[in-house]
Formats: C-alpha cells, structure tokens, sequence
C-alpha cells in the first residue's frame, strides 16, 4: 500500500519540528503501515509491535478505569518510543533519542496525532443512520461503559 501524502507530510513536518526526533509512522490499529519516516527501523515490525502495545495499554487503561486510551510512552537506555491515539482506527508512533525535549515530543506528537487522526477520520465510509458506532480494535469500553452505576439514579434494568 502507498503512503498517503497528507499523513507522510505530516510526519515530515513533524520530524522538522522536534529536535532529536529519529523517526515516525502511522499505523492502523490492527498493525498496518499508514505512512513511514523511519530510517533504520524496519516500518512493518514497528506497526506490528504498535499494534500489540496498544492493546496491552487499551486494556491496562480499561483494568485501571483510567478512560479511553491517549498515549503510551516507553524510556529506553537510548531514547524514546511514543504512541499517541490518531483518530478511532490509527496511532502514531515516534522515535526520538534520549535527549529530546519529552514536553516537546509530547506536545507535538499529540498534536500531529490530532491531526491525522481529523484527517482519517474525515476519509472513513459514513456510517448507516442509527447504526451504532464500533469500537476501533484495541478501543476497549471503559469500566464506567460497562459497569452498571450504584446510585440513585434508575438503570435500564430497573423494572
């Protein structure tokens, strides 16, 4: 599959952004290459290890009842791996050394995971009118989604 030129710009631009940034790609959420900068690091195997990283975080943030997953960041000796959510089927992943600004990276790697996540979304088939939204792979419900709430309030299983 050809990179799309709108998503490979933005990285572009992003890696002109952030001082010491080694690398991005944008990948589904099922481990498919969207778009690549990443000289030296094989593009498939990094969506694919995304891919399985993203899924232990989605379900870590769910167990956790932290909410919807935003991003996932791992310290290495060398640098940084960072992957930021990018709309509801894609994430963005960035590479950076040890010595790049962590705000900075943060900062613009969710901005630019904003963006191309607008971007894909804007491209994704309509939905059928009433059809119930699915959750991306990976996009697991939160506990408050499927835990009933012990208040007052009436729940749909009240009688």
């Amino acid at each position: 599959m050809a990179a799309d030129p709108e998503i490979l710009d933005e990285l572009r631009r992003l890696r002109s952004r952030v001082p010491y940034l080694t690398g991005a790609l944008a990948a589904s959420v099922d481990g498919l290459v969207l778009a690549q900068d990443t000289p030296g690091v094989e593009p498939d195997g990094m969506a694919a290890l995304t891919s399985a990283a993203l899924g232990i975080a989605v379900r870590l943030t769910d167990a956790t009842g932290q909410g919807g997953f935003r991003e996932l960041t791992v310290r290495g000796a060398y640098g940084y791996v960072a992957t930021y959510a990018a709309g509801r089927t894609a994430v963005l992943t960035l590479l950076a050394q040890d010595r790049v600004n962590a705000g900075r990276l943060h900062l613009e790697g969710r901005r630019a995971g904003t963006r191309i996540g607008e971007f894909l979304d804007s491209r994704a088939p309509a939905e059928a009118p009433g059809a119930a939204a699915k959750p991306a792979r990976g996009a697991a419900r939160t506990r408050a989604a499927r835990t009933p709430r012990t208040t007052n309030a009436r729940t749909s299983t009240d009688s």
